[in-house]
């Protein structure tokens, strides 16, 4: 498979992803759900560079421990994290401005956006780093993202 048609792959399971985890009945349902996708789309080996779009006091995650409460929240260690992927979302959608192979790794970077239950898009900037994994599959190994600068 061609390279931008592999991490565009990548980039689909991962929408789709936290749209699962937000279709949660249940908390707990919703943090087994996290856990499953972040071990199949992270890099959790101590690695990982992790920067999600709304913390501010702890704002990089290097650990699994991190990347789930920022998706699920519900951690005293990281109190701000309301759960992100709990919104709930019923879309995500990517629009690359550039994926670039880096020796054994892989650059994207562009916007995505998230569509909310009343069909409006939230639009956040993205950088992802994605290395493969023992079987050949793209992990994320950088993820940052952000909302647009909005000038006060």
């Amino acid at each position: 498979m061609p390279l931008k048609e592999s991490i565009e792959n990548a980039q689909q399971k991962w929408g789709e992803a936290i749209v699962h985890i937000g279709e949660a009945p249940d908390w707990q349902e919703a943090r087994n759900r996290a856990e499953a996708a972040a071990s199949s789309l992270y890099v959790l080996d101590g690695s990982l560079l992790f920067c999600p779009t709304k913390a501010s006091e702890i704002q990089f995650r290097p650990t699994a421990e991190g990347a789930l409460s920022y998706f699920v929240g519900r951690n005293p260690r990281f109190p701000e994290d309301k759960g992100f992927a709990l919104e709930p979302w019923t879309a995500v959608r990517f629009e690359n401005t550039g994926i670039v192979p880096c020796g054994d790794a892989v650059l994207a970077m562009g916007n995505y956006f998230f569509r909310t239950t009343e069909g409006a898009e939230v639009k956040v900037e993205y950088s992802f780093g994605y290395v493969r994994d023992e079987h050949g599959d793209w992990k994320i190994q950088l993820h940052h993202s952000a909302f647009p600068y909005s000038p006060a």
